[in-house]
């Protein structure tokens, strides 16, 4: 019998524009789309004539398990992985899953805009220097290793992006980053937050270490922490590159 391809696709922050020609052309491709629903729902465009397999939050491995099966059923299948796949997306797990299997099937991954990308875009141009890019989810990682990460990331002066900063039920994380990052910047250090981003709802803000904990920061927000030379100016974050103007 003839498998399936499977292709771990990533659709960017969600918004159309941001699609990319080849995520579509693989979406467009594909039989069968598997997904989280509220990524699907941000495509139901591209899904009118195709089979759909949407779960819920934490059903990473269902998902996965799901694709490799219509996939050893003949299928081309798009498992839909919210950003970039293989930054905090589906693309690892999936080929985990496959290479368990020891099935013969292929897996393509799919870049796609990660939210890094999309809030730096927003700020102006904060990420020109060598940066880090953090989760403080500790669902997965132990919040020691977090941590460790934070204060490395802020002594060796990178720019530090943030994701899943907070949540309803968990703030202490980020007041606990920002009280590490203050022991090696000062306060007046450009801080940029975007909720949303390229979504009806995006909110951008630009303030500083400082002020950064009297707005509003939740799962849907991306907070990019400046380096010791990132400067605010017209309403842009910058962190020179180096380049002899």
């Amino acid at each position: 019998m003839n498998y399936g391809d499977i292709y771990v696709v990533g659709i960017g922050p969600g918004d159309e524009s941001q699609l990319t020609p080849a995520a579509l052309k693989a979406i467009e491709y594909c039989d069968v789309v598997v997904g989280y629903k509220t990524y699907l729902d941000l495509i139901d465009y591209l899904l009118c004539d195709k089979t759909i397999a949407a779960s819920s939050m934490r059903k990473e491995r269902e998902r996965c398990s799901q694709a490799l099966e219509y996939a050893l059923e003949g299928e081309n299948v798009a498992l839909i992985s919210g950003g970039d796949p293989g930054i905090y997306g589906m693309a690892g797990l999936m080929l985990e899953t496959v290479e368990q299997a020891g099935c013969d099937i292929n897996v393509r991954i799919v870049p796609g805009i990660t939210a890094a990308n999309a809030a730096a875009a927003l700020l102006g141009a904060p990420l020109m220097n060598d940066f880090a890019v953090i989760s403080l989810s500790d669902l997965m990682t132990p919040w020691e290793t977090i941590e460790r990460r934070v204060r490395l990331a802020a002594e060796g002066d990178f720019v530090i992006a943030l994701y899943n900063p907070a949540s309803t039920k968990r703030r202490w994380q980020i007041e606990t980053v920002r009280h590490i990052v203050m022991q090696y910047r000062t306060g007046d250090t450009p801080v940029g937050i975007v909720r949303n981003a390229v979504r009806p709802e995006q909110k951008v803000t630009i303030t500083n270490l400082e002020d950064m904990l009297k707005y509003s920061i939740d799962m849907a927000s991306v907070v990019i922490v400046g380096n010791s030379a990132t400067y605010v100016r017209n309403g842009c974050m910058i962190t020179p590159r180096g380049y002899h103007i």
